[in-house]
């Protein structure tokens, strides 16, 4: 059978997701009748929420006599760790931009990476339904991003399709016609992109994604290079410096037809498979025949830039909400994780009580703990910091992100003073169209760290900002934190709404009425800079003269709702972030006030 495999890449919130929903519905892959969910392709609960792909994922429709192999592929940078591999799998890529905000750091972040591997895009401008669409300009901004990632003349030459993936159609003019449906994509990948490139010899594979399955153990999916496979044909696998990682036998392969997939007799070079019935052979290894020798080169992943600490959790409250609280438990869960996940670094600290994780960005390790503490895991987790380098001269360097903000040009005043004060440094300044403007920095991944809220209620959740990985810099200095102290409760017990009546002029509250609070626990924050310990359980005195006043409600302003994201931003390095399935709490890493003391005269004497 006639084989395409083609990749779509996009910035988050694009339409990926939704591009695939209408091509698996048009090519006949649903009955007429079938009840679909919105969003086929994102299959678990936190990609639904938050409408982003996490996890690269294979499906396959069949158009006339052709099978085309579709690879979703992450929007976000931070996990761009899946885009990178998935590339080795594909012959096309299908470079999907919005027809108002043209391409954006995370598009060129992965065409970079694409016409460096030599593929031959498609544009497709998606969008032209919205009223601020540009398409004339945004595909002069396409040909500009082209040029200067060096594509070759050939690459230049890209064909382009207008249309609107949420209406399900395509069309090479953006005025339509629209009764084509998504006839003219289907067509122009079947003339554009190449047949699978088959080389001679056995069996040999590149493993791309990894997951674990309760009943078939490891599923590994890749493209096969050369050769054939059967079940329960023996095989080896070769890690990239051609070490022999383990031999074994294939229990099962899985094709992917449509969402499903469906188990195969046998699978040929070409073809994207899943292969089940190894127990060690992971990510960017090669599965191959017994009488290979030498591994199939594989693309380098760029390195993680952020990491934090995951240490048990040794609250007063802790195991009253979860149920897996060791730390074995949150060891071999991380490790799980790393296995499958080449962007992620796990290194047990010397204490043997907290991993050290190390990740792209805080958003990618924030999903991993949000993942966890619905399995029912409690933790701590420290302030994301930022990995650093020594250069040859033994000078230290930082990770510097390029940073894209598109913003109403009233409040770009702001944005600049407060990104200057987070030592970035200013390159390109130019209208985006409808009043706003594009500002991009290159800016130190420290100075990033809890800027998001900041930046959406400076510009009054106006703002989009992009970051994407730039490279390492000079170390650029001290970067100003939080400017507030914290409301810290001294004791133990249930908030009671009387005492933070009587304590809201010290700062915003963080916690309810009748919430369980400890000692050491953050309640609130402060109107100044210092921390200050307050006591939210003290009652009210019961006497017997009654007045309109003293029986007066107690009327309370809403408290700051501590999201993950925010609370992870909003902490300082001598605070943990406490997580467990139902609350997120924010407490001081040293819960007893002579302890903290102790730690801070020890600080200003390692400083001094």
């Amino acid at each position: 059978m006639n084989m395409r495999n083609v990749a779509i890449i996009a910035h988050v919130d694009h339409g990926k997701t939704t591009l695939v929903d209408k091509l698996l519905q048009q090519s006949g892959t649903f009955r007429d009748n079938q009840k679909v969910t919105e969003r086929a392709m994102d299959s678990n609960d936190i990609e639904r929420e938050r409408g982003i792909t996490i996890l690269a994922k294979a499906a396959s429709v069949q158009w006339k006599d052709t099978r085309i192999n579709i690879v979703d592929t992450p929007g976000h940078a931070d996990f761009g760790g899946e885009v990178e591999r998935i590339l080795n799998m594909v012959d096309g890529a299908l470079v999907l931009v919005d027809a108002a905000e043209g391409p954006l750091p995370q598009t060129k972040f992965v065409v970079s990476k694409a016409l460096k591997v030599g593929l031959k895009p498609i544009v497709v401008i998606n969008k032209v339904d919205r009223p601020d669409a540009r398409p004339t300009e945004v595909i002069n901004e396409v040909f500009d991003l082209f040029a200067a990632l060096d594509a070759t003349e050939e690459q230049l030459d890209f064909p382009i399709l207008y249309g609107s993936a949420k209406q399900g159609w395509m069309a090479e003019s953006y005025e339509g016609p629209q009764d084509q449906g998504m006839q003219p994509l289907f067509d122009l990948v079947l003339r554009h992109v190449p047949p699978p490139t088959v080389e001679e010899g056995p069996f040999r594979m590149i493993g791309t994604i990894l997951e674990a399955n309760p009943y078939l153990g490891r599923i590994i999916t890749g493209r096969i290079s050369s050769g054939t496979i059967k079940p329960n044909q023996a095989i080896k696998v070769l890690a990239g410096d051609g070490k022999l990682i383990e031999q074994g036998r294939i229990s099962k392969i899985l094709a992917f037809r449509g969402l499903e997939r469906v188990p195969l007799d046998e699978a040929e070079a070409g073809d994207i498979v899943a292969i089940a019935g190894l127990s060690k052979g992971t990510v960017a290894d090669t599965f191959c025949d017994p009488l290979v020798d030498t591994p199939l080169v594989t693309q380098p992943i760029d390195p993680p830039t952020v990491s934090m600490s995951f240490i048990v959790n040794n609250s007063p409250l802790a195991g009253t909400e979860g149920d897996k609280v060791t730390s074995r438990m949150i060891r071999d869960r991380l490790m799980r994780e790393a296995e499958g996940n080449v962007a992620l670094r796990v290194v047990e600290a010397s204490d043997k009580d907290s991993m050290e994780v190390s990740g792209r960005g805080e958003l990618q390790l924030a999903i991993l703990i949000e993942n966890m503490r619905r399995e029912g895991f409690e933790l701590s987790v420290s302030r994301p910091r930022v990995v650093l380098q020594k250069d040859d001269a033994g000078q230290w360097l930082e990770p510097i992100e390029e940073v894209v903000i598109d913003v109403d040009e009233e409040h770009s005043g702001v944005v600049v003073q407060k990104m200057s004060e987070r030592k970035a440094e200013m390159i390109e300044m130019r209208p985006s169209g409808g009043n706003r403007l594009r500002l991009v920095f290159y800016a130190p991944t420290r100075g990033l760290i809890g800027y998001q809220g900041e930046l959406l209620t400076d510009t009054r959740g106006t703002a989009i900002m992009n970051r994407l990985f730039h490279g390492y810099g000079p170390y650029k200095g001290e970067i100003a934190g939080r400017r507030n102290g914290v409301l810290i409760s001294n004791d133990q017990g249930e908030a009671v709404a009387y005492a933070m009546f009587k304590l809201e002029d010290r700062g915003p509250m963080m916690i309810e009425p009748g919430w369980k609070v400890y000692r050491g626990m953050i309640v609130g924050e402060h109107t100044r800079d210092n921390d200050l310990e307050i006591n939210v359980l003290k009652g009210k005195q019961l006497t017997n003269i009654r007045t309109t006043s003293k029986d007066e409600a107690v009327r309370l302003t809403p408290p700051i709702r501590m999201t993950l994201e925010k609370a992870l931003s909003y902490i300082e390095d001598d605070e943990l972030v406490e997580v467990t399935p139902k609350s997120i709490r924010l407490r001081k890493k040293h819960l007893d006030p002579n302890e903290r003391k102790r730690a801070e005269k020890s600080k200003e004497a390692l400083a001094g």
